[in-house]
């Protein structure tokens, strides 16, 4: 059975631990409604809406500018979505369960220049995408990932 139209896959999932910390690399990872993911410094368990809780990346822009998976601190890398097609306001399926509203692009931050001088300005738009957990569940590596949207 192959993926759906516009379906990808998730490649690798990271919980990000302290600001400067190295993500920490995970087979799975629970995602709470209203908060984000378990484990996660970004995760709001004060009952204030973040639209920063998940940021999404996609293998094909990291592939393009030479870098890591990580290495622009997502939580979620992905293959085969078409981040292009995604708008503010979209919603996102990962595994069985889980439901993502696209909250807008990552704007890209003065660590991006650590990595390479002048990438903060070259991934302009391409930072992968913000997210709010809609709903929750747990997602896992190799789980299926479409726009609901589209």
């Amino acid at each position: 059975m192959g993926n759906q139209e516009g379906a990808g896959k998730v490649l690798s999932l990271r919980l990000c631990v302290g600001s400067r910390d190295p993500m920490k690399i995970v087979k799975s990872a629970v995602v709470i409604a209203g908060e984000g993911i378990d484990g996660d410094r970004h995760r709001r368990t004060d009952g204030r809406r973040s639209d920063r809780q998940i940021l999404l990346m996609d293998r094909e822009t990291i592939d393009l500018f030479g870098l890591q998976e990580g290495d622009v601190r997502e939580n979620i890398t992905v293959e085969g979505l078409d981040f292009t097609k995604i708008m503010d306001g979209d919603r996102v399926s990962i595994g069985p369960d889980v439901i993502l509203k696209i909250t807008g692009d990552c704007e890209p931050c003065a660590r991006m220049d650590e990595l390479r001088e002048g990438l903060r300005n070259s991934l302009e738009g391409q930072r992968g995408l913000l997210a709010y957990a809609e709903k929750g569940g747990l997602i896992s590596l190799g789980d299926n990932i479409s726009n609901l949207s589209a």
